[in-house]
Order: C-alpha cells, then structure tokens, then sequence
C-alpha cells in the first residue's frame, strides 16, 4: 500500500535465499480488526462495521420472533453495538442507519419515530455517544496534565533543595 499524494509507488522486495521476492502491492490492508483504506478515509471501516452490525442483527432477527424492551436491550447492548462503536470515530450515516433499524425490531416501538424510539429504549445516539467518550477522554487528559505538572513542580522543588 502506498500512501500520500506525492508517493512514488517504489516497489519492494523481500530477499530469502538470495532470490529477491516482489511484495505485492494492495489497496485495503486489514490490521488490528481495523479495515485502511490506501486514501486513508474511514468510509471503508464504517461500511465494513455496518455490514457485520447487520448481519448480526438478521441473526438476532430470526431467532428470536417478538422482542420486548428489555430482550432488545441487552440483544443490542452485546451483539449489535459494539460493531458500530469499534475503531469509527467519524459519524457515518451508514452506522446510524443501523441503529435505526435495530430499534424497530421492538414490536410495540416499531410505528414510532426514530428519537421516541431512543427515548423510550433510553439509548442516544452513536453521534452523541462519541461525543461523550470524545468529551471523557479530554476530560482524562486535562486532569492527568494537571496531575503530573503538580507533581513535576514538587519534584522540581526538591531537587533544587537537594541542589541548593
């Protein structure tokens, strides 16, 4: 995979026994259960997400027949939303949609608008879920800065006791 704009597409050998051995040269690279695309843009892990969310929705579709809130939630919280939560941290539409045809399953929910929905389930959604992890991870940086300064000025203060 060669990435950038201005790259110049080297090819690579790998050298075994003295032979020189061409690496083959891809366009999508899977590494750590994250789909990289060679233009590096998120669109190709968001569709993958999506279609293992609906797969597994369809699973949870044609085992079970009727599903209560309750049932739903837990199927959802486990199986489904994971998936859409992985290694996608830009809104997609495609995982939205997900979500949105999940929450239809419930029988009695299923005439209902998509933020009654949410509402009734008690879910947001995945937009406003990585704003919250996004806001708790800054949340956990600042006060982790704030930490080692203090503590860095008290080490810079006895060391200069020390020092002095």
């Amino acid at each position: 995979m060669h990435l950038g704009y201005n790259n110049l597409h080297h090819k690579y050998n790998m050298t075994s026994d003295e032979k020189n051995i061409p690496l083959e040269e891809v366009q999508v690279e899977k590494d750590l259960g994250v789909w990289i695309s060679a233009n590096m843009k998120p669109s190709l892990q968001c569709q993958k997400a999506a279609s293992k969310a609906k797969s597994v929705l369809g699973i949870i579709k044609r085992s079970f027949q009727n599903l209560d809130k309750k049932s739903f939630l837990l199927l959802y919280k486990i199986y489904v939303r994971p998936h859409l939560e992985f290694c996608v941290q830009t809104w997609s539409p495609y995982l939205e949609r997900v979500q949105r045809r999940a929450t239809k399953m419930v029988q009695v929910l299923r005439n209902r608008s998509y933020d009654d929905r949410l509402k009734i389930l008690n879910l947001n959604t995945l937009e406003q879920r990585r704003l919250h992890g996004d806001m708790i991870e800054t949340y956990k940086l600042i006060t982790e800065i704030l930490i080692l300064s203090s503590s860095l000025r008290r080490l810079l203060t006895i060391a200069l006791e020390v020092i002095l």
